[in-house]
């Protein structure tokens, strides 16, 4: 089963940054979903919401409003 949502060491080996620049971004992304309205969890974000905003990929269940 596939990860529903990235940790910081997740976002470190997909993007190939350091720790705090991982979490950086991940601050960034949730900052950015509570503004839409959903809920966050400090340190993790959804990976489809990473695959959206770094790739451009929209999954099937990506986080829209």
């Amino acid at each position: 089963m596939e990860k529903q949502v990235y940790n910081v060491k997740d976002i470190q080996g997909l993007l190939g940054v350091s720790e705090s620049k991982a979490y950086q971004y991940i601050r960034v992304m949730n900052d950015e979903l509570q503004e839409k309205g959903f809920l966050v969890v400090r340190g993790k974000v959804p990976r489809a919401y990473v695959e959206e905003r770094f790739f451009g990929v929209k999954s099937p269940v990506s986080i829209q409003q």
